[in-house]
């Protein structure tokens, strides 16, 4: 049977094919119940709206009830899937001839079905039924739609709102609102029938379902029946009728299945929020955790745009205060990077042109205060202050997101992120101003340069286990003691942080005191060891060499003698100058344990060309798995390296550093060598 491209033509199918099942049914025909019927139905409609609304060409439509089977196929004169694309590729979204709700549902609910193309530009698509018939009952056969037929008021409302429950199940809340909303339309004389819902979360009214023309908009009389809903969904039925003026019957029905209409999209809509709140909870824990996990300033400035762009914004900026609290720009992200140069230059207080005017102003405001504030210029968007613990730490900066308006449920998000986003700022500003203090701490405990002397060259390097805040205990020192003498110290202080800073400084003032007072070597360490008994902390315990060097003969060319003292410590290397090298010195008792130490003072002479390397155990116990650089690398790598102090201790470091994958523990080197006098 032939329709025209009329939307009534879908009504006019379900109609039929309706009443031909049911008559066939009421043959005798097996299994030819109503939710059988109710399958089909739904999906020869899918098929012809499809041929209606996207072949716009008359269109043909052929029923086939077999024994086990019906076979319902509908054929149009419009162009097929590869034609369509030839011409114009399909978008990704949205309905298509073959491409569409018709098709998905087709797919989910058929035994088969395919499509078929003709030399002569036919397009068909067909599917297939099975059912299940009953033993012993033959089923009668039909080639085609009985005549349509007036249907009760009884049968109608039935219609209407009886959606069997097995076909319920495999429908969607969405597609079962789209169900029922066609059963309507198919019973009232009208040109479109349209549903519409607002969620109420300011994202505005839209379309939960459609039945005849897309444009609801023609001559005819409006008829509008709201949603009995309960919740903060709103929405109603608008009908446009073909009559001139109200249709007591058409309100009726309407108001039948606006009850059914209700209940299914106010599940729908309480699901969605349900799940749209769960996967806002995870992105906010989420959130937490990433922003909590940052104690770098310039990373959590980069950290949070990420967060934000696309879920809440088309783009987003941090703005942190500069040295002299003026807003610098420190993140920015865009969803187009295409886009990032052009609104750099809009949002950087130090670019050109710079922020508008309103926006400036709008900037100083919000860093004064956490209050949302809305701009337009570059686009619209929202200015959030990032306060944390009362004080103000920068604004946050987001567009809005891609074709709407920020929602709410966006705002408060937002403030939520900029709330997590200001103690992330501000722990990370803390944790840099800690790292600063304890960076310029450690800096002040060891010398700011070594003593140039003719006939010595000293060298020294320090390398921390890492850049954060803790204070590492290792040190060393190299001071002037009266004319052509030279204390040299290299330690570790047990532990890092404040309390080891203050105990390596006391060490360091102690001894530089009383040497300079005159006491030996031996008998300055002994009265250091009971300055820090006196402390009380058997935790600071420390590990020390020092050495007194003195120059030997004029200019030194006769070379320098050492007097060494090791309280603990590792003993020193001397690379002679043919490259041999050996450890020397006593061990002795660590400092701050007991109260008597067992020290033993050595004297060396380093002869013009011959170095003396001292360490802290860091070079020696750094580790690569379960293996330790250790004593015999140290020997040899110090006796490969170059003519200067310098190289010595640069060779020894990255002999370590190629070792070693990362460093577990501080490590500091001094070198003293014996130039050569003039030949």
């Amino acid at each position: 049977m032939r329709f025209p491209p009329d939307i009534r033509s879908i009504r006019r199918v379900r109609m039929m094919i309706h009443d031909a099942l049911a008559e066939v049914a009421d043959a005798g025909a097996a299994g030819g119940g109503s939710e059988f019927v109710d399958d089909v139905v739904l999906l020869a409609s899918e098929l012809s709206e499809n041929a209606v609304i996207h072949a716009g060409t008359t269109f043909d439509l052929a029923v086939a009830a077999g024994a086990d089977e019906v076979t319902v196929s509908v054929t149009d004169q419009g162009p097929g899937a590869l034609e369509l694309h030839l011409a114009e590729p399909r978008q990704r979204y949205g309905r298509a001839a073959t491409h569409g709700r018709g098709l998905a549902l087709v797919a989910r609910l058929s035994t088969t079905w395919g499509t078929r193309h003709t030399a002569d530009g036919r397009h068909t698509v067909w599917f297939t039924m099975a059912r299940r018939p009953v033993a012993g009952e033959e089923q009668p056969a039909a080639s085609a739609p009985a005549p349509e037929r007036a249907w009760s008021t009884a049968e109608q409302t039935r219609w209407l709102v009886h959606v069997p429950a097995s076909l319920a199940r495999r429908l969607s809340p969405v597609e079962l609102v789209q169900e029922l909303t066609t059963r309507l339309f198919d019973l009232v004389d009208a040109t479109a029938i349209v549903v519409e819902v607002d969620p109420g979360d300011g994202s505005g009214v839209r379309d939960l379902a459609r039945a005849g023309a897309s444009d609801d908009t023609g001559p005819g009389h409006v008829l509008t029946v709201p949603l009995p809903t309960t919740t903060g969904l709103r929405g109603s039925i608008r009908l446009v009728l073909r009559e001139a003026e109200d249709s007591p019957h058409a309100r009726e029905l309407t108001e039948l299945i606006a009850d059914r209409i209700a209940l299914t999209a106010e599940a729908h809509w309480l699901r969605e929020v349900d799940q749209r709140r769960r996967a806002w909870m995870s992105y906010l824990a989420e959130a937490s955790e990433l922003l909590g996990q940052s104690l770098d300033l310039d990373l959590t400035a980069a950290l949070v745009p990420q967060l934000v762009v696309p879920r809440l914004g088309e783009w987003c900026a941090v703005l942190l205060p500069g040295p002299v609290r003026r807003l610098r720009l420190a993140g920015l992200t865009h969803a187009d990077e295409d886009r990032l140069p052009e609104l750099t230059t809009v949002l950087d207080p130090d670019g050109v042109p710079g922020p508008p005017p309103e926006l400036s102003a709008l900037l100083a405001a919000a860093h004064r205060a956490a209050a949302p504030s809305w701009f337009s210029d570059p686009t619209d968007g929202v200015a959030i202050g990032l306060q944390a613990r009362g004080t103000s730490v920068g604004v946050l900066l987001v567009g809005r997101p891609a074709g709407r308006a920020h929602t709410p449920e966006d705002l408060l998000l937002i403030e939520d992120i900029a709330r997590r986003a200001a103690l992330a700022v501000q722990n990370a500003r803390s944790v840099e101003e800690h790292v600063q203090v304890s960076q310029m701490l450690q800096a002040a405990l060891l010398p700011r340069a070594l003593p140039r002397v003719p006939g010595v060259d000293f060298a020294a390097e320090y390398l921390p286990a890492s850049t954060g805040a803790d204070v590492g205990g290792d040190f060393y020192d190299v001071v002037a003691v009266g004319s052509d003498r030279w204390l040299l110290t290299i330690g570790d202080v047990c532990g890092k942080g404040a309390r080891a800073a203050a105990r390596t400084g006391l060490v360091r003032d102690v001894l530089r005191t009383l040497v300079r007072e005159g006491r030996p070597l031996v008998q300055a360490i002994e009265l250091l060891n009971d300055v820090m008994l006196e402390a009380a902390d058997p935790q600071q315990f420390c590990t020390l060499a020092a050495a007194m060097l003195s120059r030997e003969g004029p200019d030194g060319r006769g070379g320098v003698a050492v007097d060494l003292v090791l309280a603990g410590h590792a003993q020193p290397v001397v690379v002679r100058a043919d490259g041999s090298t050996e450890l020397i010195g006593r061990f002795g008792t660590a400092l701050g344990l007991m109260d008597a130490v067992d020290l033993h003072g050595t004297r060396h002479l380093l002869a013009p060309g011959e170095t003396l390397l001292l360490y802290t155990d860091g070079i020696t116990e750094s580790r690569r798995g379960p293996e330790q650089f250790g004593d015999q690398r140290l020997l040899d790598a110090a006796g490969g390296a170059g003519s200067s102090a310098a190289q010595l201790v640069a060779t020894v470091r990255d002999a370590v550093q190629r070792f070693t994958l990362a460093l577990d523990d501080d490590m500091a080197l001094l070198a003293v060598r014996a130039e050569r006098g003039p030949s």
